[in-house]
């Protein structure tokens, strides 16, 4: 018996040597922040991704057609599984159908997409993306934390239960995008 006055049966040690295997097994550590984040969280973002082009002007000559397709793209693990595709399937912004594509790299984005989402898992090469974007009329938008300082466009900001934004103008506008007032507005501690 031990000093707990507590003595194990030989039923309780043998259910717990699974649970100790299956412990072992696991990376110690795993934090809540690596959970998979819920799904409406994705569905809130996907919806803030159509308005954000909403509230875009790019520059003449960005479309070759009045009708020419608005790429939003994903660059790096693509959190929003369908969510994106199933939020803007057979909507239209200033009569360009708005189609999704996953893409591989900055380079592909320079010419195939007009808002760009980078994933957090490109978080280890952001500023690498974000300087091969300099200069092309791309909205980069991201959740990664300091995107908008690090040049980016668009950034999710948690707060609270709710999910918010910060705008760096500044970078867009040296991409040649005007971003409207009303979308400005709504930013929050928008970066210069």
């Amino acid at each position: 018996m031990s000093r707990s006055g507590f003595r194990p049966s030989m039923r309780f040690c043998a259910n717990m040597i699974p649970g100790l295997a299956l412990a072992l097994v696991l990376p110690l550590g795993v934090s809540r922040a690596q959970e998979p984040p819920p799904p409406l969280q994705y569905k809130l973002k996907a919806a803030f991704l159509y308005h954000f082009a909403q509230f875009v002007e790019w520059p003449a000559g960005t479309f070759a057609e009045t009708n020419s397709p608005l790429v939003i793209a994903v660059l790096g693990e693509n959190p929003f599984g369908e969510e994106l595709e199933r939020t803007i399937r057979g909507k239209l912004i200033d009569a360009h159908p708005c189609v999704i594509r996953e893409i591989r790299s900055a380079a592909e984005a320079r010419t195939n997409c007009h808002l760009l989402f980078i994933s957090s898992s490109e978080k280890s090469r952001l500023p690498e993306i974000i300087e091969s974007l300099r200069g092309v009329s791309v909205l980069t938008v991201s959740e990664t934390d300091g995107f908008t300082e690090t040049g980016g466009m668009i950034n999710f900001v948690p707060q609270g239960k709710k999910i918010r934004f910060k705008i760096n103008d500044d970078a867009a506008k040296s991409a040649r995008l005007k971003i409207r007032a009303k979308l400005l507005s709504l930013g929050i501690d928008s970066a210069p």
